[in-house]
């Protein structure tokens, strides 16, 4: 992993936790909707980073940062 990836995997964990404590103020009738959806999308984040850089191509790791640029896109919306 490089540090331009670590940044980055670093940043997408700040962000699960921040979106985690958000999320806890949401109402209860989104707990099983909305709320789970942006706490799988943000944890997907550094996930899938993590899983890009342990992969032995370059091709892979790409692949894999796109899901992770994908599933914060996710979060935004």
């Amino acid at each position: 992993m490089d540090h331009k990836d670590l940044d980055a995997w670093k940043e997408s964990v700040e962000l699960s936790v921040l979106v985690n404590t958000v999320t806890k103020s949401f109402p209860k009738e989104e707990q099983y909707g909305l709320t789970q959806q942006i706490r799988r999308s943000a944890v997907s984040e550094p996930s899938n980073i993590a899983e890009g850089c342990a992969r032995k191509s370059t091709k892979e790791n790409i692949r894999f940062m796109y899901i992770a640029l994908g599933s914060l896109a996710e979060v935004e919306t």
